[in-house]
């Protein structure tokens, strides 16, 4: 059984019971039902991946506009994350704010509802990250927040000066500034 919690203003993470044996484990990361229960209704349509080398990698803040923002379920396959998300939703009681959790390898996952910005950084090497998205990506409609936006403050859990970052995510702007 999947226990489910809400951890911010429409985020949820979603705690998976490992069925162990001396094979390993067995566990369901993903069940349409665990949504349904918290009245949450999306239709993912893909899946994606991606592996970061080395720890202290920051993959976002990313984010994509209307009508392509997306909701995002995401589940670490291999190592450890500490997932950002920023809420942009201008009629939330929590915009411009941010939370933050620590998802492991197969221990847990994540839903973050359209209308955040998301991003996480690496904990370990050789880590592992799939999410599904309930809709298409859009480079027209896609946008990105700095890591380190003085605005937002996010404390990351990293040696600052060891960040690895693509080039399209140190070109990010600010909150506020404009691309």
């Amino acid at each position: 059984m999947t226990e489910v919690k809400e951890i911010f203003e429409d985020v949820f993470k979603f705690d998976h019971k490992l069925h162990k044996d001396d094979r390993g484990f067995f566990s369901e990361i993903y069940k349409d039902d665990n949504l349904k229960n918290k009245k949450i209704s999306l239709n993912f349509i893909q899946d994606n991946i991606s592996f970061s080398k080395k720890a202290n990698t920051i993959r976002g803040l990313h984010y994509q506009e209307a009508p392509y923002d997306q909701s995002k379920y995401i589940t670490v396959l291999n190592g450890k994350i500490w997932d950002v998300f920023v809420d942009l939703r201008k009629d939330s009681s929590k915009y411009l704010q941010y939370g933050y959790t620590e998802l492991y390898a197969n221990q847990s996952s994540l839903l973050i509802p359209k209308g955040f910005a998301h991003g996480f950084c690496t904990m370990e090497p050789d880590t592992l990250v799939l999410y599904k998205v309930d809709n298409p990506y859009s480079k027209d409609h896609e946008k990105g927040i700095i890591w380190n936006d003085k605005n937002l403050g996010i404390p990351w859990p990293l040696n600052k000066n060891e960040v690895i970052l693509s080039e399209k995510d140190k070109k990010f702007p600010e909150l506020g500034t404009s691309e």
